[in-house]
């Protein structure tokens, strides 16, 4: 096992104008975000320049309400494809790590594998998935399905693709292609790995069109926290992205899903674990209150109960908005993120719309706002105190909220010696402090 780290990880999670609800309405935002490409390359630029780990990129397949009063009035509609959109980035930017999401749920393995190993290589090892099991309704939808598929059964078809996935990825050896010309020898025949893999779920023969990248493989990342969620996790993660309220449940969070590492055989120090923070900063408290009650006053009500039934997978609009949060069923949706709106609820004895207010930018995620020294001051804490190994940022405007985070709280974490000055390396791995894997024929090696 590794010393423990001296410095945190961060990612710049990229959400079109911002992750506030309302940020599109901001006169700083870049409204029409979601369609535009310099937004992002100005973006992922920003990041890079700052030594940000890794840019961020959500996906759903499909948009994610159907809701017409409220949709009409959220920037949540129009997004580019994220492997579309990285493979764009990738070429404008050099060390910065490349995360985007992509289903398990509604793709086929030898897809997914294709695409990202193709990101991998073309970045020079900078590519990140993000697996994830869908989770609405209006997703399977588009797939054939009339109702979405089991919550137990998208997770055991997630742990049965991961493994395809990462098989399909192992089908070169590091040192296969030796394109020699003058023997005629274009690859060595024995360091190609053929699959054949028959499941439950799936049968694919194999190998994948792809060679090994610089970093031997996609990192693996997940945001699953239900109790099916964090198994999966445990096993096949190499980060995970979750969302936590206190620093108790951030802690006890982290060492549940370490020591379950530990019992399918992984050490700790193989999984990085990256709660989202919604930073909302400026050089005074009051003045970055006035920014967040400014946010706060742009959001429409109906847009506000919309996000959170979105969040808790049930219809709230026949509720009175300033009534309480009413007996809510189990859902076949997102598990861990209704219950993780329940417990905020009900242990603050907050209304239907006191709630929406409350994760209308960080979406269940922590909530900061404050002075440097504030989100700095909790950043340390989450860290020193076993709850994260970094922190995904999800500024609530873009690209004004990176930049309050870039020019204000970076150089208050870098004196305290918490976050890089300049990369130490050039891919994902090297940025996360996670091993390059063995190719799965050699010795002691496993998937």
């Amino acid at each position: 096992m590794t010393a423990p780290r001296t410095q945190f990880s961060l990612g710049a999670f990229l959400m079109q104008t911002g992750h506030h609800i309302a940020a599109w309405r901001h006169p700083e935002a870049q409204a029409d975000a979601g369609s535009n490409f310099r937004h992002y390359v100005k973006l992922a630029q920003q990041a890079e320049a700052a030594r940000f780990d890794a840019v961020f990129i959500s996906d759903s397949s499909g948009v994610r309400s159907r809701n017409l009063a409220s949709l009409s009035r959220t920037a949540r509609s129009d997004q580019f494809e994220p492997l579309t959109l990285l493979s764009a980035l990738a070429a404008v930017t050099e060390r910065i790590g490349l995360i985007a999401t992509a289903s398990t749920t509604f793709n086929e393995p030898f897809n997914i594998a294709r695409k990202f190993a193709s990101l991998d290589q073309i970045s020079g090892g900078r590519a990140g998935w993000n697996l994830v099991t869908s989770s609405g309704d209006g997703e399977a939808e588009n797939f054939n399905l009339s109702e979405h598929v089991d919550h137990s059964l998208r997770y055991e078809r997630a742990a049965e693709f991961h493994q395809v996935v990462t098989g399909l990825w192992d089908s070169w050896e590091d040192d296969a292609f030796v394109r020699d010309k003058e023997s005629g020898l274009y690859f060595h025949p024995e360091k190609l790995h053929v699959l054949n893999h028959k499941g439950k779920h799936f049968s694919v023969r194999g190998p994948l069109n792809v060679s090994r990248s610089p970093q031997g493989r996609p990192v693996v990342v997940q945001a699953g926290a239900s109790e099916t969620g964090k198994d999966l996790a445990a096993r096949t993660a190499e980060v995970i992205f979750v969302a936590h309220q206190t620093l108790a449940e951030a802690r006890h969070f982290y060492s549940d899903i370490k020591q379950r590492a530990l019992a399918y055989g992984r050490q700790p120090d193989e999984l990085r674990i990256m709660p989202g923070i919604f930073p909302v900063v400026a050089a005074t408290r009051a003045e970055a209150e006035e920014k967040f009650r400014y946010l706060q006053e742009l959001i429409h009500p109906v847009v506000g109960v919309a996000l959170l039934s979105q969040m808790v997978s049930f219809d709230l609009s026949p509720y009175p908005v300033d009534g309480p949060l009413p007996e809510l069923p189990p859902t076949n949706g997102a598990k861990s993120r209704q219950q993780l709106m329940i417990d905020l609820a009900r242990r603050e004895g907050l209304s239907i719309r006191q709630t929406y207010l409350r994760i209308a930018g960080a979406r269940g995620h922590q909530q900061v706002v404050g002075t440097p020294k504030d989100i700095a001051d909790l950043l340390e804490s989450w860290f020193k105190d076993g709850a994260a190994d970094g922190f995904n940022i999800m500024s609530p405007t873009h690209a004004s909220g990176l930049t309050d985070f870039i020019t204000l709280v970076l150089p208050e974490l870098r004196r305290r010696g918490l976050f890089r000055n300049e990369y130490a390396g050039s891919t994902l791995r090297e940025h996360l402090g996670l091993k390059r894997p063995a190719h799965a024929s050699a010795p002691g090696s496993a998937h």
